[in-house]
Order: structure tokens, then C-alpha cells, then sequence
């Protein structure tokens, strides 16, 4: 795996790089043991369209809650069909019925952190543990808590073997509107949703329209004091 130094220098080169040439370094160093995790917001959408313009072939990948729209599972089809190839779903052992037998219904409005558990973290987590690096669609624009992220990042995945797996956030430098240009320019297919003032979609209970002026997060669990997953923050950062 990189070493810290190497993590640092990479991050200095890969800030004035086009995120082809990031991702044409994935495909270089990992192969298909590196893939794109999407849940379909725009930056995911680019970055997929971008890797198949070069010919990158990375596996794609998506988290299926089993509480999405039905927007978001239309969508999926509907990219399947305009990029040529599958995108793996990852879906939770439980299902949501079967989740509220154990922990009462609608686990989402009472604990959040441990629905976003269950139904995403742990799902990941087995995909990961294939995986060298994961590829995501993570941009710094977008919230307060993804401010300093790097395009490059060393993670420690299971702290008894000491494997690490490489995050590497290639769409980390790019904005709202260079992200929705982009789209609309090429003519990718995205969700509906996302005309109809929901900024950022994820499952059906836990999103919500947000104002223009607020941050791209700012629709998702409202009334928690919460802003992510966790799908992001299960690992301990190494570099």
C-alpha cells in the first residue's frame, strides 16, 4: 500500500490534474481491484461518464437501502442503458421489514446512525473488503464536513490485519454548477429529483427539499444533528 509520503506528494500533483488522468492512475495502479461507488448525485455521474469516455472499465457499484425512490431505482436502469454495463447493487441482509420485527418500525425517525448502519455501512463494508481503493464522488463544496478532504486518502479498513484500502476522491475540486454544466452538456441521464429541489438524494424518509442558499446536505436528516452516514466516517483516516 502507498505510504504516507507518497499519499502527501500524490495529493500535491493531483491538485492541478483533470480528473482523467486521476482516474487514468487508478486504473494504472489497482485495476479492477479499484471501483466507483455512486449513489447517483451528479458528481457520481461525471465521473462515471468521464472513466468511460477513456475506457477505464472500473466495476460501479451502488448502495440499495431498500428505502430509495423509486426516482433514484428508475434512474439506475436508465444509466445501465446509456453506459453500456451493470452497476452492482448492494443490499443490506435485512430487509426493511425484517429490520423492524427486530428493532421496531421506522428505526430511521428514533436512531438514524444505527438504520445508516445497517442498511449502508455494514453492505460497504463487505465490498470493500475486495477492494484496494474505493472511488467516490465526494466533493468539497459540499457540506462543512467534507471541506478538507483530500483527492487522495489512506484508510485503515481492519485495524486486526492492518489492510488499508485507498479512497480516492477525484471530483474533490469540482463545483455544483462546473458538476450540473457538465451533465447537461453531455446529456447524462440524472434524477428528476433533483429539478424539484431535493439537492441531494438519498432514502425516501431521510431527505428533504433544501433552499438554493443552504448546503447541498441540508435537506438530509433533518431534526438530527447529523450530516452523514457514516459510510465516510467508519474508517480511521491514515493519511
Amino acid at each position: 500500500m502507498l505510504s504516507s509520503e507518497a499519499i502527501q506528494n500524490l495529493n500535491q500533483r493531483f491538485q492541478t490534474e483533470p480528473t482523467e488522468s486521476i482516474l487514468a492512475w487508478a486504473w494504472e495502479k489497482f485495476g479492477r481491484r479499484a471501483a466507483i461507488g455512486t449513489s447517483f448525485q451528479g458528481a457520481g455521474l461525471v465521473m462515471m461518464d468521464l472513466a468511460s469516455r477513456t475506457r477505464l472499465e472500473f466495476p460501479v457499484f451502488t448502495l440499495d437501502t431498500g428505502l430509495l425512490f423509486p426516482e433514484t431505482i428508475a434512474l439506475k436502469l436508465r444509466l445501465e442503458s446509456f453506459f453500456g454495463f451493470q452497476i452492482e447493487s448492494l443490499e443490506p441482509d435485512l430487509s426493511v421489514e425484517e429490520q423492524g420485527e427486530i428493532q421496531g418500525p421506522e428505526l430511521w425517525k428514533r436512531d438514524p446512525d444505527l438504520c445508516c448502519t445497517v442498511r449502508k455501512v455494514v453492505p460497504l463494508q463487505g465490498k470493500l473488503a475486495a477492494l484496494d481503493c474505493w472511488i467516490t464522488g465526494l466533493r468539497r463544496q459540499q457540506s462543512d464536513t467534507r471541506s478538507s478532504i483530500g483527492i487522495i486518502e489512506s484508510y485503515l479498513f481492519d485495524p486486526a490485519s492492518g489492510r488499508e484500502v485507498i479512497k480516492l476522491n477525484p471530483m474533490a475540486n469540482w463545483t455544483r454548477d462546473a458538476v450540473w454544466t457538465y451533465l447537461k452538456e453531455h446529456q447524462i441521464p440524472y434524477n428528476p429529483l433533483q429539478d424539484q429541489g431535493y439537492r441531494s438524494v438519498g432514502c425516501v424518509p431521510c431527505t428533504h427539499k433544501a433552499g438554493s442558499d443552504e448546503n447541498e446536505r441540508a435537506g438530509r436528516w433533518l431534526g438530527f444533528q447529523k450530516s452523514e452516514c457514516g459510510i465516510h466516517t467508519f474508517m480511521a483516516r491514515k493519511a
